[in-house]
């Protein structure tokens, strides 16, 4: 019984496998197709090549045959010079034409791997949020850099000598046979025990690839952490318990490694072990042949330097089915990305609405991450254009959660979020994020300049910028910069302040034109100064403009005209500030706590 248990899911994991294998290589000839001028001349080349080697042993088995045993007489092409020639000329046309397959090959396989990290790229950037909570950053690195690479092995290095080895292995056999069947038979006694030995390895050789893939991945994803998480890890001296980790991993990584090297450690071995018995059993079957005048020197000549020309690919493939087994994993896990069609955010989607207005309404709105545990619970409000509403609570109260379903970057279980009146998921999710500018608490700056990161890298006028600049009150501080608004930004800003990251996100926000504006805790990293300067800021810009303030500084959205209050992803009280307070609820209590923190920071300093 257990036996017939077993046995239906051996046959369903195998057939798996071969669907996974046969759809990877149908992907892998789709990217080739638009380059198959290149790779078709490239295949003639690798023919040359091929009648090049194939010709050559015969070349001299008749010289050795018929001129130099037997003494026949030379008569124009018929002799040794013109031999000679013909030798060298086919060896020149061999290395020519490897020379031109090597380049061609190279350059179709070149522009194939760019046109494919184009589209994983492209894929990473419109992969909604909800597949980014649950996929690392190192995955994701590993698919566009490790992955990608040993594709754009396969297309510049095995491939083609695939194809020639294969080639070139039937045109031996062909050759051989043609020269004596008897020995083509002695000699291929040893392939079924090449080609048993071969696939006994071949699910180990692929479950080793898939685990070298998992651990690249997370030792790509760990190094990219450590590094985001330097100064934490330096300042809590947990350098000691980060290196442990990560040589727990390295040693884990470096196990599936070797078990991959040893294998392939055994295939050159076993093929030059497996060329040198055929050679054995020619000689041994031979030699009395030829003492019998059955069988002449120049054919047992030709044989041995067929079969060390049969070997030298099948050692080749030998190598190179590690690669090939790589890459099909490689292309499995890319594709497996690239299929992710149907999640993509679609940025031309739905109704085009070029300007909003700015008036914001939430009907009934129910949202949970997980399917489960509900984060926003019967969520409604209204917030007219032109008004500044702000939202407060403690932390995990939702109000992040709606500015997240705001940007569209998830969709609500329940409800409606509806913008201008029509219902945000049948507008275009490109003219959303071009109406909405977000600033964050966490400021992400990117490698380049101050104006870039203010840009973009948008055509935006410079007389725009400057008044963004100014506004800002950027101004106040790049001009202690030697090449103010082209001054080098580093990696995630960090060689700027806080507060300096944050008023050029500011900055970059408003040069953007938005019609609603949300502040994510944008003060929080700004000392008192600017944040004055800031709050005028908000006052210059938001006329005319919806504007949405997430803080836990209460003191900064005492002018809001209306305030939402949230608890465990509920409003519980709006209004305005002096409504709130007269109230005497929850806002109050906040309001208290708040004054109560500020003088006790204030005695104590």
């Amino acid at each position: 019984m257990r036996f017939t248990k077993i046995k239906p899911k051996i046959k369903k994991n195998l057939d798996d496998q071969k669907t996974i294998k046969t759809n990877s290589i149908q992907e892998l000839v789709k990217l080739a197709l638009p380059y198959k001028r290149k790779i078709l001349l490239a295949c003639v080349c690798a023919l040359l090549v091929n009648a090049s080697a194939l010709l050559q042993p015969y070349i001299l088995k008749l010289v050795i045959d018929d001129f130099l045993i037997n003494g026949v007489v030379q008569t124009g092409f018929y002799s040794i010079i013109s031999m000679g020639i013909l030798y060298l000329f086919l060896s020149f046309l061999g290395g020519f034409s490897s020379f031109a397959q090597v380049n061609l090959m190279n350059s179709a396989g070149q522009k194939i791997v760019t046109d494919l990290r184009n589209r994983v790229f492209k894929t990473i950037q419109l992969l909604p949020l909800s597949y980014l909570d649950k996929n690392s950053s190192g995955r994701l690195i590993t698919r566009s850099t490790n992955d990608i690479n040993d594709i754009s092995n396969l297309y510049t290095d095995v491939i083609m000598n695939l194809f020639k080895d294969v080639i070139l292995l039937i045109g031996i056999v062909y050759v051989m046979l043609s020269l004596n069947l008897e020995l083509t038979m002695i000699s291929m006694l040893v392939i079924p025990i090449m080609v048993f030995l071969l696939l006994l390895m071949r699910q180990h050789i692929r479950k080793s690839f898939l685990s070298m893939k998992h651990y690249i991945g997370k030792l790509n994803g760990f190094i990219a952490e450590s590094i985001s998480g330097m100064k934490i890890i330096q300042i809590f001296n947990a350098e000691k318990e980060k290196e442990e980790e990560f040589l727990e991993l390295n040693n884990t990584y470096t196990k599936t490694t070797l078990l991959q090297t040893r294998i392939n450690s055994i295939m050159r071995p076993a093929s030059d072990l497996f060329q040198n018995l055929a050679i054995a059993s020619l000689i041994w079957y031979s030699v009395d042949k030829i003492f019998n005048h059955t069988l002449q020197i120049g054919v047992l000549y030709a044989f041995t330097t067929y079969i060390k020309q049969f070997f030298a690919p099948v050692s080749d493939l030998a190598d190179k089915y590690s690669s090939i087994q790589s890459a099909l994993v490689s292309t499995e896990r890319v594709f497996d990305l690239l299929k992710q069609k149907d999640s993509l955010e679609d940025l031309d989607r739905g109704v085009s609405k070029n300007r909003f207005k700015g008036s914001i309404e939430f009907k009934n709105v129910w949202f949970s991450y997980n399917n489960k545990d509900w984060v926003l619970k019967n969520v409604s409000f209204k917030i007219d254009s032109g008004q500044m509403a702000a939202f407060v609570g403690e932390t995990g109260a939702g109000k992040s959660t709606i500015i997240c379903l705001i940007n569209g970057f998830y969709k609500v279980q329940k409800g409606k979020i509806l913008i201008d009146g029509v219902d945000i998921n049948t507008i275009k999710l490109k003219d959303i994020r071009k109406n909405i500018s977000v600033i964050l608490q966490d400021v992400f700056l990117f490698s380049g300049t101050i104006k870039s990161n203010i840009t973009l890298n948008d055509p935006i006028d410079d007389k725009v910028i400057e008044n963004a600049v100014k506004v800002a009150c950027v101004d106040r501080f790049i001009n202690d910069f030697p090449n103010h608004l082209n001054e080098p930004v580093l990696e995630r800003g960090n060689t700027l302040s806080a507060g300096q990251r944050q008023l050029i996100s500011f900055a970059r926000a408003i040069v953007h034109d938005p019609s609603v504006l949300v502040l994510d805790e944008a003060t929080a990293n700004i000392d008192t100064y600017t944040e004055k300067l800031i709050q005028q800021a908000i006052e210059n810009i938001s006329k005319n403009r919806t504007t949405l303030i997430i803080a836990h500084r209460l003191s900064t959205i005492q002018n809001a005209d209306v305030i939402f209050v949230m608890k465990h992803g509920e409003i519980i009280e709006f209004g305005n500030d002096l409504e709130l307070n007269l109230l005497n609820g929850y806002y109050k209590k906040m309001l208290e706590e708040s004054e109560l923190t500020k003088n006790q920071v204030y005695y104590t300093s």
